[in-house]
Parts: structure tokens; C-alpha cells; sequence
């Protein structure tokens, strides 16, 4: 299967760091949008980010870069998932790649009352 990014945007000005890179919390927030969405659809509901962890920041980009935001499933628990963020950096003005952002991101499945619920296990048999 063809790997699909989940989130696509490109780093302005406002996003960069006093010294004028990337802010690594833009970084981070970017991931995290996506593993929430993969999250949502996974446990087909709401689904909570309760952690991050081994959370690196290989690379480098700059402002007018694109960024791509490649997410993958670890582990799912009976309530929660843990999930592997990938920030791939796309020069402006080329096709070169570089991986600036990489973690981890763990998951809690929340019902209607906010308490962590079951996750439906997937019906792989229709695709």
C-alpha cells in the first residue's frame, strides 16, 4: 500500500524559531494534528493525544518548504493506540526530502462521557 500523508502545508515566517528555522513546536503540533485525525478514524470516534515521546528532530527546513506528515499504527490497545509520526520536508523549489520531525504519540478512545472506551476491532475483510 502507498504511503498517503496525512496533513500537506507548507512553513511560513510565522512558524520559524528566533533564529529563523522551523520552530520544532510547529513541528510537533503538525504531527500531532495528524495522528488525531488518524486517531478519529482508527477508533471511529473522539480520541484524545495523553502523550509524546522519543520525539527527534533529524533535519532541518525552511521557511516555503512543504511539509508531509506520515502517520503509522504501532500498537492499539483496548482503549488506546500508539502511533508513529513521520515529518518529511520538501524543498520549495525541488523535489528533495528530508526527514526533520519523527515520534511517537499515544491515543485514548473517550465515549460520550469522556472515560476511555473499547476500540472496535477493524473489519479487515472488506479492504
Amino acid at each position: 500500500m502507498a504511503r498517503e500523508a496525512l496533513i500537506r502545508t507548507t512553513a511560513m515566517p510565522a512558524d520559524t524559531n528566533p533564529y529563523g528555522g522551523v520552530f520544532g513546536g510547529w513541528l510537533m503540533g503538525q504531527m500531532g494534528l495528524a495522528c488525531g485525525s488518524f486517531a478519529s478514524r482508527q477508533c471511529a470516534g473522539k480520541a484524545i493525544l495523553v502523550g509524546a515521546e522519543k520525539l527527534k528532530f533529524p533535519g532541518m527546513m525552511a521557511v516555503g518548504d512543504e511539509l508531509s506528515v506520515y502517520v503509522a499504527l504501532v500498537r492499539q490497545g483496548r482503549t488506546s493506540l500508539l502511533l508513529r509520526a513521520e515529518g518529511i520536508a520538501r524543498a520549495r523549489d525541488g523535489d528533495a526530502e528530508t526527514l526533520v520531525a519523527e515520534g511517537q504519540f499515544t491515543f485514548v478512545a473517550l465515549d460520550e462521557n469522556n472515560r476511555p472506551r473499547p476500540i472496535a476491532a477493524k473489519d479487515d475483510t472488506n479492504g
